[in-house]
Formats: structure tokens, C-alpha cells, sequence
């Protein structure tokens, strides 16, 4: 039995990026679990439409088909005045058809998110990010207080999903504790869609 978890995001700087990589190597930690990495296309800036030149990133595109195969999935984005940044919304405005088919209900889900500072909405992102997951019947995992980094970080952690503090200098590399919160999350987020499967 091979569980399938999808780990997808947006990312400019690549703070939401390296968060991402560091949920894979916690997905893959779990025995039969493998983790399927995906970004979201940018919006294009004339019109309301997303860009299709894949030639502007390495990375795949998130499809539809992802999410009827995955078995949960793991949502990324910057901090955008406290919300998801719009290409992600505009991904998720995509998928009314999922949520009548009821795709993704069952499935256990977590946010993760980067921004310059610490008060800048960190947690009304992860929040944001919740709000189309619980339309669709996803359940939701976070960070619980056993994970020892989420109480002693003094950069990004948070209980309701990895994050991290980029700083003035707009830093897109993890702190320890950081990483080590985000490969908690994978392997708790695995373990769980694994035990719902069973």
C-alpha cells in the first residue's frame, strides 16, 4: 500500500519552497509513503488567468488529477497582508468541481507559509489556507505541543502549521527549528493518512 501525499505551494523567494522540500523529507520518512511535489503557476498581471509557459519554472504544475490521487496533502503560500497569495486562491477557485464530486473528503490536510516578519499575519495565512480545505472535507493537522521546536523556535513555528521568518533581508533559509517542524508536520501528516487508509 503506497500512500501518496501531495506537497504543493507558491513561491517567489523561496522561503515556501524550502518549507515544502522539508515536508517531503518528513512524507517520505514514513515507511510506504511517498510525497508528490508541486508548485501553483503564477497569475498573470493582464487579465485574470494563470500563466502557461513552463519554460518560467522547473517545478510541476499542480492538476486536478493530483488531488484525486493523493491520499492528503500539505498547502504552501507566502504571507500576503495576512492571506494566501493569489495564485493559490485562484488554483483553489479552479476546483469546484472536486468539491461537488467530493474528492478530497476524508483526506487529512496541513498549511505552512514564510513572510519578512513575524507580526505580518502568519497565522491569519495558515488560517486562510484552511478555509477552502474545510469546504472540501479535508481534516485538518497542525503542530501539537509535543513537537518540542513549536514551544522553543524563536523564528517561525506555529501550531497551526510550519512557518518561517524570512527577516529583513528576506532569507529564504530554514532555521533548524524550522526544518525540524516541518519534517515533524510530513511525518505526522503521512502517519495520519496512513492510518486512515488502513
Amino acid at each position: 500500500m503506497s500512500i501518496k501525499i501531495l506537497v504543493m505551494y507558491y513561491s517567489r523567494g523561496g522561503s515556501v519552497k524550502n518549507l515544502a522540500q522539508a515536508i517531503v523529507r518528513g512524507v517520505e520518512s514514513v515507511p510506504d509513503c511517498e510525497a508528490m511535489l508541486r508548485t501553483v503557476p503564477s497569475v498573470v498581471a493582464v487579465g485574470e488567468k494563470q500563466e502557461t509557459n513552463t519554460s518560467v519554472s522547473q517545478e510541476l504544475y499542480v492538476t486536478l488529477e493530483d488531488l484525486k490521487a493523493c491520499d492528503g496533502l500539505a498547502v504552501g503560500s507566502p504571507t500576503r497582508f495576512g492571506n494566501m497569495a493569489s495564485p493559490m486562491k485562484y488554483f483553489w477557485d479552479t476546483t469546484g468541481g472536486e468539491w461537488f464530486a467530493g474528492t478530497l473528503i476524508g483526506k487529512p490536510a496541513s498549511v505552512f507559509t514564510s513572510s519578512s516578519t513575524l507580526h505580518c499575519g502568519q497565522e491569519s495565512t495558515l488560517l486562510s489556507m484552511m478555509i477552502p480545505l474545510l469546504h472540501h472535507g479535508l481534516m485538518i493537522v497542525g503542530v501539537p505541543a509535543s513537537e518540542a521546536n513549536v514551544l522553543n523556535t524563536k523564528t517561525g513555528g506555529s501550531f497551526y502549521g510550519p512557518t518561517h521568518h524570512a527577516g529583513s533581508s528576506n532569507s529564504p533559509a530554514l532555521s533548524n527549528e524550522e526544518n525540524d517542524i516541518c519534517i515533524a508536520l510530513g511525518k505526522r501528516l503521512a502517519e495520519v493518512a496512513k492510518k486512515l487508509k488502513q
